[in-house]
């Protein structure tokens, strides 16, 4: 059964607010990627615009150049393993979605290769291109044209973090293999 439903786009950037570790992917023909990136935010509500770090000496990134678009998903704790191995081997030698197992929809506006199983949620984006800064920074930024999220875990534009959905909980990448998953939402109330 599958459980992702569209995101609002103006909920969109609640989907990458609290700083999770996300997969890119990428593709430009026959040509595909996926890698882990511990940096990505928001950047605008209205349209829903994102930032995501990826070195520019990366496969990912000249897939992201060639094509103008990207993928960002967001692994749950069931695919931290995965997310770490990601994260440390590149797609230029080997296709990491068939070496891992790795299924893939693809996106309905840009095409890009998106996750669903072990993931929250997704973000189809295309490529924002600043030439002034592409040569010289690693953050691209992307407009968010479709997203999705599992319902079990994102509905209603708010994130459902609870015991039961503990698999689809995001991860967020403390440094050298260490992981922590979010949970344990607190709800402030007026003073």
């Amino acid at each position: 059964m599958n459980h992702f439903q569209p995101v609002a786009l103006e909920h969109a950037s609640r989907l990458v607010n609290h700083g999770p570790t996300v997969l890119v992917t990428s593709a430009d023909g026959a040509r595909r990627n996926v890698m882990a990136a511990a940096w990505s935010m928001p950047v605008e509500f209205t349209p829903p615009r994102i930032a995501v770090v990826i070195d520019k000496r990366t496969y990912t990134r000249e897939l992201v150049a060639a094509s103008g678009a990207f993928g960002i998903c967001l692994p749950g704790t069931a695919l931290v393993d995965l997310t770490y191995a990601l994260g440390n081997t590149s797609g230029r030698t080997l296709d990491k979605f068939e070496r891992h197992g790795i299924a893939a929809s693809r996106g309905p506006v840009l095409g890009m290769p998106l996750l669903e199983a072990g993931c929250a949620a997704w973000l189809e984006c295309r490529l924002i291109r600043e030439p002034h800064t592409e040569d010289a920074y690693d953050t691209c930024f992307g407009e968010v044209v479709a997203a999705a999220a599992d319902a079990r875990i994102f509905a209603g534009g708010h994130w459902l973090f609870r015991e039961d959905n503990a698999d689809l909980q995001t991860i967020h990448h403390l440094g050298g293999g260490n992981f922590v998953r979010a949970g344990g939402t607190l709800r402030a109330e007026p003073l």
